[in-house]
């Protein structure tokens, strides 16, 4: 199986004295830290633990045989209001 590189949009709001991270398109996953960087950081590595369990939950829960793997690759999507 090929791993890719898959673009998603970060965004993090500075609430008192903590910065709060989420990812768009990745429901219920966020993250906060003191500085930009360190919610920075925790998104990054959150991010990556959600999918390596998904990985992990299809592995587990389904035969070899029964299952096809191939890359996917999304196209562009043009976000609404840009010229959608």
């Amino acid at each position: 199986m090929e791993h890719g590189t898959v673009s998603l949009t970060a965004v993090y709001l500075k609430l008192d004295a903590e910065y709060f991270g989420f990812v768009e398109e990745l429901p219920r996953i966020n993250s906060r830290g003191r500085t930009l960087h360190e919610a920075r950081a925790a998104l990054q590595t959150l991010a990556a633990e959600v999918f390596a369990e998904e990985r992990r939950t299809v592995t587990e829960t389904h035969t070899a045989g029964s299952l096809v793997r191939e890359s996917f690759v999304l196209n562009p999507l043009q976000r609404p209001g840009k010229g959608a």
